[in-house]
């Protein structure tokens, strides 16, 4: 009685977060993935895509493409439709379409260690094998969310194929940012040049992101009050955790999830080290 009380003075306050809470709307779509896949990068990307006659910036961007993890369900219904809503949920029925952003879970563990030091959630000296550990054995932050296996196979399993799921590799992006982009522009029934495919990218990189974080952290609600030493937006690449990674963290993180991993499309690490094979 008393919970229910409070949870109904924090929504008429605007107090609560959203989460799994809000009111879902036939035309919504949600652009869910496991935390630091690039989801940060991919809301500018679409922002810059959906609302061209806006300057999108960290000031905006939870209007123009809202969080359910740091907006209260009234604001969220606010929002005019169609909706693009960000989330880091796992399989969710209710979401009629889903953009998700998949990225190789060795790059994510390092990046998410790298933000958990920036949110004073883990110190500088904890060592990145037993975060590795922890990560692999759903003890961090995102416990909330699964673990990455969790997540990824929650929405691969119920959703792949289908024509209002659009699955983007985090890897594939970076490769070829413009493709990738027209895949989403098409999935949304959005008409773009090759130009301004090209202007988007431009206003989305990773480079602009980290200059206008540098003037408005201290105004974004996800990196108020954080450490400004650590980047919330890093350097946008893949691969890293080649040689960041520990061997044995990468093992372990390979041992668990290999199965899912190889399903979309991340080569464990004896795979990659094989000589490729001469086609005769």
């Amino acid at each position: 009685m008393i919970y229910g009380i409070k949870q109904v003075v924090k929504y008429l306050a605007g107090m609560d977060r959203a989460e799994r809470n809000l009111a879902i709307r036939p035309d919504d779509t949600f652009l869910a993935s496991y935390p630091r896949s690039g989801n940060t990068w991919t809301r500018f990307l679409l922002a810059n895509l959906l609302h061209p006659d806006e300057q999108v910036s960290f000031l905006n961007i939870e209007r123009l493409v809202p969080d359910t993890s740091s907006q209260s369900s009234r604001a969220l219904k606010r929002i005019p439709s169609p909706r693009l809503i960000k989330t880091h949920h796992y399989f969710d029925h209710r979401y009629p379409r889903v953009i998700y952003i998949v990225r190789d879970p060795r790059d994510i563990a390092l990046s998410y260690y790298h933000f958990q030091r920036k949110y004073r959630q883990i110190g500088d000296q904890y060592p990145l094998e037993n975060y590795v550990q922890d990560f692999v054995e759903g003890r961090i932050g995102s416990r909330d969310w699964g673990t990455w296996a969790e997540n990824v196979a929650s929405w691969m399993a119920t959703r792949a194929g289908q024509d209002s799921f659009l699955l983007l590799r985090y890897e594939d992006m970076i490769a070829d940012t413009a493709r990738e982009l027209a895949r989403v522009a098409t999935f949304l029934g959005a008409e773009v040049s090759r130009e301004r495919l090209q202007e988007i990218i431009r206003l989305s990189s990773a480079a602009r992101m980290r200059q206008l974080g540098q003037h408005q952290s201290d105004q974004w609600v996800a990196t108020k009050n954080r450490r400004k030493d650590i980047p919330f937006v890093g350097a946008a690449n893949s691969g890293g955790w080649k040689s960041l990674l520990p061997p044995v963290s990468a093992a372990l993180i390979e041992a668990a999830w290999g199965e899912v991993m190889t399903s979309v499309g991340y080569a464990s690490s004896t795979q990659l080290a094989r000589p490729s094979q001469l086609i005769r």
